[in-house]
């Protein structure tokens, strides 16, 4: 898959004022840190400690002495309170950090043995879904895997062996050295993507890798200054026209819409596999099917 790989290297939610301003999670740097930690989680899951309690089985008293920093959790204490707040993989390493353990949750990358079992799957998605793209991602939406199809489909219209690698779908669409020149309505396929970062962020979580991924979005030429503001959610559309917000792409007068399906793996026990995300592209009508097909064909639109 060398067209596949060049293409990968160089290719309770929180409220949505309070997404859309960049809140995230507070780091670990001490055992002191724990009680706060524990305390944003709850928090951000609109959960108070009676609530807390109730879920868990532990007692309203000792998780106010965790959060006064009174008492240290049990492994499989924190255990329960992370799976209660549903927390996500990554983050509940830092809480067993804050509390003196070891991280629990692997951080290899996707590529690592022990993912071994997840790529093979992934791998038959991607060459079952030719001749449509078909990419996996990270949670940045870095590029790591692609089938044959995903850069043929973007070198019809761009030279993508002049793109650096790493490869990033959104950096793609918002580049006007990118894709964006060939976006119908590219305003509207913006926003709806940065809706999608906002949501997609693990477990309604914006850590720093994501904030830095928004921050380089806005940053390019186009992009209004209130898209930088919860006014992102504000989308004037009309539900009704079609059952989902297609990706439209025109080039040489010929226009073509897709929409996109996410897959992602049901019960993650690293942090690498909760993070992965497959997005395999569809056409959205006969005709782009069939414009499809013959690009594909002739290797241009």
């Amino acid at each position: 898959m060398d067209d596949d790989e060049s293409f990968a290297e160089s290719l309770d939610m929180p409220p949505l004022t309070a997404v859309a301003t960049g809140q995230k999670s507070p780091r670990a740097k001490s055992a002191a840190d724990l009680g706060e930690l524990l305390r944003y989680w709850r928090n951000l899951r609109a959960k108070n400690q009676l609530g807390l309690s109730l879920d868990t089985g532990i007692s309203q008293k000792q998780i106010s002495f965790i959060e006064n920093g009174r008492s240290t959790p049990a492994r499989e204490t924190l255990v329960c309170l992370a799976e209660a707040l549903d927390v996500p993989l990554r983050e509940r390493n830092l809480l067993f950090i804050a509390a003196g353990y070891a991280p629990f949750y692997s951080e290899d990358p996707w590529n690592a043995a022990e993912m071994a079992t997840i790529s093979k799957a992934v791998t038959r998605i991607l060459r079952q879904h030719e001749p449509f793209p078909a990419v996996v991602m990270d949670r940045t939406w870095n590029v790591v895997m692609a089938n044959e199809s995903a850069p043929r489909f973007f070198g019809s219209f761009i030279n993508m062996a002049a793109r650096k690698g790493p490869r990033n779908m959104l950096h793609l669409i918002f580049d006007p050295a990118g894709m964006r020149p060939f976006v119908v309505d590219w305003e509207m396929a913006a926003k709806t993507l940065l809706q999608r970062v906002y949501r997609e962020a693990t477990r309604g979580v914006r850590n720093e890798a994501t904030n830095s991924l928004i921050d380089e979005l806005l940053a390019y030429p186009g992009v209004r200054e209130d898209w930088k503001r919860a006014s992102i959610f504000d989308l004037d559309q009309n539900p009704a026209a079609h059952p989902v917000i297609p990706l439209t792409f025109r080039k040489n007068g010929k226009t073509m819409r897709y929409f996109s399906m996410i897959t992602t793996v049901g019960t993650p026990q690293t942090v690498s596999a909760q993070e992965l995300r497959l997005e395999t592209m569809f056409p959205a009508d006969d005709a782009t099917e069939t414009l499809h097909l013959e690009m594909m064909r002739a290797g241009s639109v």
